[in-house]
């Protein structure tokens, strides 16, 4: 069997470890928290759903789109909840089409710890950019990930590019 070490992924376990031991969803916290967005990573806030960029991304503009309720179900979700997720989901590829100009994208939800999910007990969203050679030699070779820009400036411009898609 081969094994590939990710030490880049320890902050995240520690983080998402110690919020557990508090009996605190991370969701819920940044949610309840609304003054401090731009720290907490928000770019943008709806009726029955946020934006936020993920801490942890898999690639520059990597976002989640979280629910405001807390559930670990999607079939607790009424058709408000839903439709406005999916809405904003098709918003954060136009969004991210217009400020990184990305080939592709994955998008999905890991529904359940065996899914993948770190936080599986509050349903969210990813929304990952995608270029053509994203993947390349350095985490095979070197354990370092490369993110090409930094989480701040990405933030910074989705969060400028959802009030301009959101005042039309």
């Amino acid at each position: 069997m081969k094994k590939i070490f990710s030490p880049w992924r320890s902050a995240y376990i520690k983080t998402f470890s110690e919020k557990k031991k508090k009996k605190q969803c991370l969701f819920c916290s940044i949610m309840k928290n609304k003054k401090n967005d731009r720290k907490n990573l928000i770019v943008w806030r709806g009726q029955y759903c946020f934006v936020v960029m993920n801490r942890f991304p898999y690639n520059s503009g990597h976002v989640m789109v979280v629910p405001y309720r807390h559930t670990a179900l999607m079939e607790d979700f009424d058709d408000n909840e839903q439709l406005e997720c999916m809405k904003v989901i098709q918003q954060c590829i136009t969004a991210l089409k217009a400020e990184s100009h990305p080939e592709g994208f994955n998008v999905g939800a890991n529904i359940g710890r065996v899914a993948g999910a770190g936080i599986d007990q509050h349903i969210h969203f990813h929304v990952v950019p995608r270029w053509n050679g994203d993947a390349n030699f350095m985490p095979v070779l070197s354990d370092v990930k490369i993110v090409s820009e930094s989480i701040e400036a990405t933030r910074t411009g989705l969060a400028n590019q959802f009030k301009r898609i959101f005042q039309q």
